[in-house]
This record gives structure tokens, C-alpha cells and sequence, in this order.
């Protein structure tokens, strides 16, 4: 992850401390400081990170209350280049580059079956209708379409969708905003005390 998409989720993590809300963060394994290899489209692998993060602090009595992520990618066309499956096809594997031409990370054809096999929309549908769900999305994404984001929401059970006007994959200028709508969904709730009938 870069520096100003971390700066986002340590800036949500003070936010959610001044509130009285423990935060941990953690990268999936191969990325940013977690050791491991980089695998592309290792959802299933990734799932099992969480899930592994989620059951580690319910043993240690934390009530979770939240998972936070931004973004996964941008389209395998545009990760990955045109012609990308005649392409791998040939070769076994396509060496991702950053825009300055700097190796990435190399995906193979076993790992770019394993993201075309995993259909996210189908997964969406399956979230329970007691998991409130938020998406907060850029109007001028340039990575990932705001179209998605409506796709996406027409398909979640209990789920609230925010576009932020102008802002981009980074919420460049509008970081406070992307705090502020994080913080009012995760922030705990005062429980409705259930009143008490008199006996007839």
C-alpha cells in the first residue's frame, strides 16, 4: 500500500482512538511490512488472513465491531494490459510495472485463473442482512469506476453507499470527509433501553 493510502487508514485509526475506539491494522501477507509472498488475486488466501486477525482478537475478549479496507484493485484489463490471457498464455506469467516502469510483482497463470474463478458480485449477495455494510467512493475514481460502487450496493442486503463528490482513488482533498463518514458508521451506538410494561 502507498504512503497516502496509509496515510488514510492511520488517520481513520487516531480518529476512531479519540472516540474510545481500539483500532489494529495489519497488511495481508506479501504486502506492505507483513512477511510472505505477493500472490495477485489471492482473495481466498486474503479472506483466511482476516479471518485468522478477526479469531486471534475474539479469543482475547475484544468485541469487534468493524473491518475496514480500501479498495482492492483496478480492473485485470487495466492491471494487467490488453490481449492479457493470450499474453500469459504465451509466456506462463505478465511482469506488472508501476507507471515509471519499476517491477511490481509477477502474475501467473495459476494466480490469474484463481481472480477469474472468484466472481465478487455473487459473494456480495451472500452477506447477511444483519452485517450493515458502508461503501464510501470517489466520483472521479480513476482506478475503480463509481459505477461499481452502485452495482455493488444494488446487491448488499443492508448496505449504505456515500460518493464523495470529486474526490479520487485517494480522497485526495477530501480525507477529512472519508474520516468523518467512517467514524459516524463505526462508532458504537448508545442501545435502546427496551421499556418496561406494567403487569396487567
Amino acid at each position: 500500500m502507498d504512503s497516502e493510502l496509509q496515510s488514510i487508514l492511520v488517520d481513520l485509526a487516531a480518529a476512531l482512538a479519540s472516540a474510545g475506539v481500539n483500532a489494529f491494522r495489519f497488511d495481508f501477507a506479501g504486502n506492505g511490512e507483513s512477511e510472505g509472498l505477493f500472490q495477485y488475486g489471492n482473495y481466498r488466501k486474503e479472506a483466511d488472513d482476516l479471518r485468522s486477525v478477526v479469531s486471534y482478537f475474539s479469543e482475547q475478549k475484544y468485541d469487534i465491531i468493524a473491518l475496514v479496507g480500501h479498495s482492492k484493485e483496478e480492473g485485470i484489463e487495466g492491471r494487467l494490459g490488453k490481449n492479457f490471457l493470450q499474453r500469459i498464455k504465451k509466456d506462463g506469467y505478465i511482469d506488472v510495472r508501476n507507471k515509471k516502469g519499476k517491477f511490481e510483482y509477477r502474475v501467473t497463470e495459476e494466480s490469474l485463473r484463481d481472480r477469474l474463478s472468484t466472481d465478487t458480485l455473487l459473494s456480495s449477495r451472500s452477506i447477511s442482512k444483519g452485517c450493515r455494510v458502508l461503501t464510501v467512493h470517489g466520483s472521479e475514481d480513476e482506478t475503480v469506476p463509481a459505477r461499481d460502487a452502485l452495482m455493488f450496493a444494488a446487491h448488499i442486503p443492508n448496505h449504505d453507499l456515500h460518493i464523495v463528490v470529486g474526490a479520487n482513488h485517494r480522497y485526495t482533498g477530501h480525507e477529512q470527509e472519508l474520516t468523518s463518514l467512517a467514524l459516524d458508521f463505526i462508532k458504537p451506538r448508545p442501545r435502546k433501553s427496551s421499556s418496561l410494561r406494567p403487569k396487567l
